[in-house]
C-alpha cells in the first residue's frame, strides 16, 4: 500500500492516471457515485429542511469497504473525480461514507488527463467545494420531490405506472408542440422558375440562374414563361462582394452532441460515451463544459501544428469568450489534450470522434476564409418591349483564400440548398445580352416543420437554457425509455409533381415523381406522451413553462456560486408546487381517455375508434350486442391524432388466415411478444424481417419449417429416452427428465457418447 491513495470515479481513468504517479501513489476507481437519495419512500425530510437521506449502493458496498480499508492505512487520499458539480458531489460522498478526516483529505481537480495536469494538480490541492455540492444535491432533491409527488398524480389521473420530471417533461412539451404544428399543417403548392443561360454568342458559358418571384398558380407561372418566349433577356447589374467566413469555436458538450449528430450520425448518449472514453484514455480534455475558451499552452500547440502543416499564412491565434446563458463552469473547450496526435487507435467510433475534435479544435485557431461573391440581375423585356417587374438572378461564389475551410466547415441541422448558386460565373457586364437553353417551372410544396433530431432538440434546450451538459444526454434517454418519445426513420412516399419547360419556343409539360416526406432518426412524442403533456400543461403550467424551468437552472448556478442557500432554494418551489399536487388530486379530470371516431366499416357497418387502452393506444371496432369488440394496437411511429379509418382497418385485419400447410390452417396475429405465426396449435415469431400484413403464406411455412428444424434433436440414445441432445438460443445442450446441462464446448454433441452424457449430468452443480 502506497502512502498516498488516490480515487477516481472509472478503471480506465484510474488506470491513465497511475501510469503518470510514482510507486508512492495507489489509485482506485469508485465506479462512479456510491449512494445515493434511499429509494424507499420520499427520501427528503421535507420537515426538516429538506434533509436528504442517502444510502449506499448495495451492489458497491464490497468496494467501499475496501475503499476505507486503504483509506484508513494512507497517509493522504486524494479524492480526483471530474471538476463539474457532478464530481464534486461524488468526493464529498466518498468523504463523508470513508469518514476521512479533514487533515488527511485533499480535493484535486485537472480538465486534462495529462501528466503535466496531474502533477500540477498534485501540487495545488483544495478542499471540497460545498457551493458545488449543494448545487448538486438541489437538483437531485428537487428532482426527487417532482418525480415523487407527480408520478402518484398521473397513477390516478391518466393511467397507471406513469412517472413524470421536472427536466424531462419540458422536453417532451416541446416535442408535442413540434409535432402538433406538424398535424395542423397544409401543404401548398407553389412555383418556382429558374433558367439555365449564357452570354449571347458564348453558348458553352452555361450558368444558372432563378427568377425573384415564387408564382402562387400554375397559371401565373405559365404566364410568366410565355412573356419570356421571345423576349430580350440583359443584364441589369453586376455587384460584387467581398466576404469573411469565420471558424466556429472550439466544442463544447452541446456543440459536440450537435455535430456529432450532423456529421457522424451518433446520438446524444453515444457522443457522451465515446467522448469519456477519450478523456479518460488522456486524449482529450473533460467533455462536460460550456465554455469556448483554450488556455495559452493550448493555443501554442495549435499554432504550432497549423505551421507545420498548412504554414504560417493558415495561422490566426483567436480567443473565444463563452456567451452561453447560464455557463456553469469556466473550464476549457473541448480539445485534443496533444495538437500533434493527429490519429489515434481505438474503436471507429472513438477514432472518428477524436478526429472531428481535433479538426474543430485546430480550425477554430486558422484564417478565415476570403470569399468573392458576384450577384448577376439579368431583366426580361418582352415582345412588346415591357420589362417584367420580375427579373432572374445567377448567384457565383468564389473562395479567395480557403483559410479554415482547407480542414474543416460547420455543418447546419438543415440542409441548404440553392440550385441557383455555382462556384464561378462567365464575364458578364451591364447591358450584355443573354441566351438560354431552356426556362422551366416547376411544381414546388411548401414544407412542414422539421420533427427535431437530438442534435437540434440539444440546440434549443441550451436556447431556452434548460439543462445543462451533463444533463442533455439523460434526459433524452430517459423520455425515450418511459416510452413519450420515439426516435424514427420515415421511407416518405411517392408524390407526383408538374414541370413546364420553355425551349426553342414551345412550352412542353412534364409530369415527375419524387419522395416526400422521408426522415432519419428523427424525435417523435408518442400517444402516450402527448396525453401526459396535455394533462400535466392543464394541471402544472408553471412547471412546463420554459421560462420557470430555466430560472431554475439560474438558481442552480447561484448556488454554485454561494449566492443563495440551496434549502431555502427548494422551500420556495416547493410550497407552491404541493399546493398544485394537492389541487389536483381533488380535481375530476375526464380528458385522460377519450376515443377520436374514425368511421364506419364499409364491410360490416360497424364503427371503429381509436383510444389509449390498458395496453396503451389502440384501435377497436364495435360488435353487435354480446359478442366482443375486435380490437388491435397501433403500430410504432403512429399516432391516434393522425390515424385514418383505412390504418384502423389495417390493423383489425389481424389475425388473418393465409391458406393450410399439411392441411391445418396457418394463421397470422400479433400478441403480448409481437407478431407470430401460429399452425397445428404451436406458435412461431415472424422476427423483424416479417409484416404481419403482407407476410406471404410461403414465408410462413418457411418460417415453421425452420423452426421444427431447429427442434429436431441432434441426437438421441435407445438405452436412455428421456436423455436427448438439443440446440439451443445459447448452444447445444442435454435435457433429461425436465432440466438443461450444459454441453462444454470442448466436446462435440454429435460425436457425445451415453456415458459422457451421464457424466455431465452427473457432474453438473446441484441448483
Amino acid at each position: 500500500m502506497g502512502k498516498n491513495l488516490v480515487i477516481v470515479e472509472s478503471p480506465s481513468k484510474a488506470k491513465t492516471i497511475g501510469q503518470f504517479l510514482g510507486a508512492d501513489y495507489t489509485v482506485r476507481s469508485s465506479y462512479g457515485h456510491i449512494r445515493d437519495l434511499v429509494k424507499k419512500g420520499l427520501g427528503v425530510d421535507i420537515e426538516h429542511d429538506f434533509t436528504p437521506h442517502y444510502e449506499v449502493d448495495p451492489d458497491k458496498e464490497k468496494m467501499v469497504r475496501e475503499l476505507a480499508a486503504a483509506a484508513k492505512k494512507a497517509d493522504a487520499v486524494w479524492l480526483a473525480s471530474d471538476e463539474d458539480r457532478e464530481g464534486e458531489a461524488i468526493a464529498w460522498h466518498l468523504s463523508e461514507v470513508l469518514s476521512l478526516p479533514a487533515e488527511k483529505t485533499r480535493r484535486i481537480v485537472f480538465h486534462e488527463i495529462t501528466k503535466p495536469a496531474i502533477l500540477h494538480a498534485i501540487e495545488t490541492p483544495r478542499g471540497i467545494d460545498i457551493d458545488l455540492v449543494n448545487a448538486q444535491q438541489a437538483r437531485r432533491i428537487l428532482d426527487r420531490l417532482v418525480g415523487f409527488e407527480l408520478s402518484p398524480l398521473l397513477w390516478r389521473k391518466v393511467r397507471p405506472q406513469l412517472s413524470a420530471g421536472r427536466v424531462q417533461s419540458v422536453t417532451v412539451r416541446l416535442l408535442v408542440e413540434r409535432e402538433r404544428e406538424i398535424i395542423g399543417f397544409e401543404a401548398k403548392d407553389f412555383w418556382r422558375v429558374t433558367a439555365e443561360m449564357f452570354p449571347e454568342g458564348d453558348p458553352k458559358a452555361l450558368f444558372k440562374t432563378e427568377c425573384s418571384r415564387r408564382f402562387d398558380k400554375r397559371s401565373e407561372a405559365e404566364a410568366f414563361l410565355k412573356s419570356c418566349n421571345g423576349a430580350l433577356l440583359r443584364v441589369a447589374s453586376v455587384e460584387e462582394k467581398p466576404g469573411t467566413r469565420y471558424p466556429a469555436p472550439p466544442f463544447t458538450t452541446s456543440t459536440l452532441q450537435q455535430e456529432a449528430g450532423r456529421k457522424l450520425g451518433m446520438s446524444v448518449q453515444q457522443t457522451m460515451s465515446v467522448a469519456q472514453k477519450l478523456y479518460e484514455q488522456g486524449l482529450i480534455t473533460y467533455m462536460r463544459t460550456d465554455s469556448v475558451n483554450l488556455s495559452a499552452q493550448a493555443l501554442g500547440a495549435a499554432k504550432k501544428e497549423i505551421t507545420a502543416l498548412f504554414g504560417e499564412q493558415y495561422s490566426d491565434t483567436r480567443k473565444y469568450k463563452t456567451n452561453s446563458k447560464g455557463a456553469q463552469e469556466a473550464h476549457e473547450a473541448i480539445r485534443p489534450s496533444y495538437f500533434e496526435r493527429r490519429a489515434i487507435e481505438g474503436t471507429a467510433a472513438e477514432k472518428r470522434l477524436y478526429d472531428l475534435i481535433w479538426k474543430r479544435a485546430v480550425a477554430s485557431q486558422m484564417k478565415p476564409a476570403q470569399i468573392d461573391k458576384t450577384i448577376v440581375k439579368v431583366d426580361v423585356t418582352d415582345t412588346a418591349g415591357v420589362t417584367a417587374k420580375e427579373h432572374f438572378t445567377a448567384t457565383g461564389e468564389v473562395i479567395r483564400f480557403d483559410g479554415f475551410l482547407k480542414l474543416y466547415s460547420e455543418s447546419t441541422d438543415e440542409s441548404e440548398t440553392n440550385e441557383g448558386a455555382q462556384s464561378l460565373l462567365p464575364k458578364m457586364s451591364v447591358g450584355t445580352e443573354i441566351g438560354t437553353t431552356q426556362i422551366v417551372a416547376t411544381q414546388r410544396f411548401t414544407q412542414p416543420p422539421a420533427r427535431y433530431s437530438e442534435a437540434s432538440l440539444v440546440k434549443k434546450l441550451e436556447e431556452l437554457g434548460i439543462g445543462r451538459p451533463s444533463t442533455y444526454a439523460p434526459t433524452i434517454t430517459t423520455v425515450i425509455n418511459r416510452g413519450y418519445v420515439v426516435k424514427q426513420s420515415k421511407e416518405g412516399v411517392r408524390r407526383e409533381y408538374t414541370q413546364l419547360v420553355l425551349a426553342k419556343g414551345k412550352i412542353a409539360e412534364k409530369t415527375l415523381g419524387e419522395k416526400a416526406g422521408s426522415e432519419s432518426n428523427k424525435l417523435a412524442p408518442t400517444d402516450i406522451g402527448m396525453l401526459v403533456n396535455d394533462y400535466l400543461e392543464k394541471q402544472f403550467a408553471d412547471i412546463l413553462d420554459y421560462n420557470f424551468t430555466a430560472k431554475v437552472e439560474k438558481e442552480f448556478d447561484e448556488i454554485a456560486e454561494g449566492n443563495e442557500r440551496w434549502d431555502e432554494m427548494i422551500t420556495r418551489f416547493y410550497g407552491p408546487f404541493h399546493t398544485e399536487i394537492e389541487r389536483a388530486m381533488a380535481t375530476e379530470h375526464t380528458d385522460t381517455h377519450q376515443t377520436r371516431i374514425l368511421g364506419v366499416d364499409p364491410a360490416t357497418g360497424q364503427t371503429v375508434s381509436a383510444r389509449i387502452g390498458r395496453f396503451g393506444p389502440m384501435v377497436q371496432m364495435e360488435a353487435p350486442e354480446g359478442e366482443k369488440p375486435r380490437s388491435a394496437s397501433l403500430k410504432k411511429g403512429q399516432l391516434i391524432a393522425t390515424l385514418t379509418l383505412e390504418e384502423a382497418l389495417e390493423l383489425l385485419s389481424l389475425p388473418r388466415t393465409l391458406g393450410q400447410h399439411a392441411g391445418k390452417d396457418v394463421v397470422i396475429g400479433v400478441g403480448r411478444f409481437g407478431p407470430y405465426v401460429r399452425w397445428d396449435g404451436k406458435f412461431t415469431s415472424l422476427g423483424r424481417g416479417n409484416d404481419p400484413y403482407t407476410i406471404t403464406l410461403e414465408q410462413a411455412v418457411e418460417l415453421i419449417e425452420t423452426k421444427a428444424a431447429a427442434n429436431q434433436p441432434l441426437k438421441t440414445f435407445t438405452e436412455e429416452p428421456d436423455l436427448v441432445v438439443k440446440n439451443g438460443r445459447f448452444g447445444p445442450y442435454i435435457a433429461y427428465k425436465g432440466k438443461n446441462y450444459k454441453i462444454p464446448k470442448s466436446t462435440d454433441p454429435q460425436e457425445l457418447t451415453l456415458e459422457q452424457a451421464r457424466a455431465i449430468v452427473a457432474e453438473s452443480p446441484k441448483k
